[in-house]
């Protein structure tokens, strides 16, 4: 799979963590940054273009990493076709994607943990879309909501 990462100084730890276990893996990895830990950079410089490309489909999934991870999905969902969520139990991993289609996970780099992570990203790539009628409708009511053409 093609996945996006970004993080700031928040998340650079795990971030690289998590990009090496996933090029083991063998998916094909483009890390939007930080590719240097610094302590004054921003995470929209690196969430937002993630999220653009997951929303444009160069990338199919994508992972973002701050402090909390509340930053790098608020950021995320400001891009229209971007379903950003906050994660940090394996049901709302995989649930995001089968109901909700997510299509970008958001971490907290200081509040959990190496294991954790791993574990909500293998979930999190590895669920499918169900693409059931209500879920579909549902997404629906969302992008009319993103088109400005009400709900």
């Amino acid at each position: 799979m093609k996945i996006g990462i970004a993080a700031d100084h928040g998340g650079y730890a795990l971030k690289e963590i998590i990009r090496n276990q996933l090029e083991a893996q063998g998916h094909e990895l483009s890390d939007f940054g930080a590719h240097t830990l610094d302590r004054d950079d921003d995470y929209p410089d690196f969430v937002l273009p993630l999220a653009r490309a997951v929303a444009d489909t160069t990338v199919e999934r994508g992972i973002a990493i701050c402090g909390s991870g509340v930053g790098a999905a608020i950021a995320a969902n400001k891009v229209a076709g971007v379903r950003a969520s906050l994660v940090a139990e394996h049901f709302s991993a995989h649930q995001g994607v089968e109901d909700d289609d997510l299509n970008l996970l958001c971490l907290g780099g200081r509040v959990t943990g190496e294991s954790a992570a791993l574990e909500l990203v293998g979930t999190f790539i590895n669920a499918q879309f169900s693409g059931a009628e209500r879920h579909r409708r549902r997404l629906e009511k969302i992008q009319r909501v993103e088109n400005n053409s009400g709900l």
